[in-house]
């Protein structure tokens, strides 16, 4: 399946549309079906020094990912990078930079870069633009949509329980994904400076674990 990268529904409504506020609710609980949160946080216990320089998420959401980081390594620091206002009720911990993600990583500090199904956002040369980010920290961890029919298939039988911008959303996400290989490519994770582990799901995620070699 060729890589093709849409607009979604929700990037073109305001944060305050019912069709986004729907659509964040359908995706808290995809993300835990997929089991994405619980996958970036068990693997970045490994790295207790990197988690010790703070982590960074890229297209944080509703900051569900760095609330589970707070609660369980409090006092650890931790930025969210999103476009949306900050979510009410997000622990005073987390760090909440609202500009462009790239203006965004100039700046910011940390350890740990992670991101959740924001990458297939970009196309291929906009993914090139993150390489010189990258190289300021030492553990990289991304959960994307796995772009094979299989995950457009298993898709179907979720789409009747989502609200109708999810319903487009989420093929539009899986045919911009990735599949093995592609992100590792695209970001520049030279093997010779980068120790890369991808795997993939049978519930449809691509996941890219890489530290510095």
């Amino acid at each position: 399946m060729q890589r093709v990268v849409e607009p979604e529904i929700i990037d073109r409504l305001p944060p305050d549309h019912p069709d986004v506020k729907r659509s964040r609710l359908d995706l808290k609980v995809i993300n835990f079906l997929m089991g994405n949160e619980r996958w970036i946080a068990r693997h970045l216990r490994q790295y207790p020094a990197a988690l010790a320089k703070g982590v960074v998420e890229i297209g944080a959401g509703e900051g569900t990912l760095l609330r589970r980081l707070a609660k369980r390594d409090p006092g650890i620091p931790l930025t969210a990078c999103d476009l949306a206002p900050r979510p009410e009720g997000l622990p005073e911990q987390i760090v909440w930079d609202r500009r462009d993600v790239f203006e965004s990583l100039a700046e910011v500090k940390g350890g740990v870069l992670a991101a959740n199904l924001f990458l297939h956002h970009f196309e291929d040369d906009e993914l090139e633009r993150f390489r010189p980010h990258l190289e300021r920290f030492e553990v990289i961890c991304f959960n994307e949509p796995y772009r094979v029919d299989r995950t457009i298939w298993d898709a179907q039988f979720i789409l009747p329980f989502v609200g109708p911008a999810t319903k487009h959303d989420m093929i539009v996400s899986i045919r911009a994904g990735f599949v093995e290989g592609e992100l590792p490519e695209r970001l520049g994770l030279d093997p010779a400076k980068w120790r890369v582990r991808e795997e993939t799901t049978w519930r449809g995620g691509l996941r890219v674990l890489a530290s510095r070699a």
